[in-house]
């Protein structure tokens, strides 16, 4: 049997979500709409949360790199709106880099709620709330 078809703004997130695994920034380029804006909510990383636009996001990608590895992104659950698309996504990486308790090598976890809004066939908007696992 063959795996259903995913609604085409969600398989959009997918495709973001890969591209992020693979360290594709010219696929971010592709996916994000050049006016993009993205809010990441108060979390344990970012007390204050963060808001950036194209630029904020692609160098924070490009920092990332050095900060952890072998990021995996795994969709939970997901709901496609019209525009808008939701999904529950646990994330993993191997850390570079000491965090807290955990040592470089170890495995860093989060639960998230990303919620997308596509315009033009790009992701236009992203806010993101980040549950990371105590470290």
């Amino acid at each position: 049997m063959s795996e259903p078809q995913l609604h085409p703004h969600l398989a959009l997130v997918h495709r973001l979500l890969r591209a992020i695994e693979q360290g594709d920034e010219a696929a971010l380029l592709e996916l994000f709409a050049p006016h993009v804006q993205q809010r990441e909510f108060p979390n344990r990383l970012l007390a204050h949360g963060a808001e950036r636009g194209l630029p904020e996001l692609l160098d924070g990608f490009r920092r990332g790199k050095h900060v952890v590895a072998n990021q995996r992104y795994e969709v939970t659950s997901s709901l496609v709106d019209g525009e808008r698309v939701a999904v529950e996504v646990r994330w993993t990486a191997e850390l570079k880099v000491p965090l807290g308790r955990l040592a470089a090598g170890d495995t860093m976890a989060a639960h998230c709620g990303m919620f997308f809004r596509i315009a033009g066939g790009r992701i236009a908007e992203q806010h993101t709330f980040d549950c990371f696992e105590p470290f």
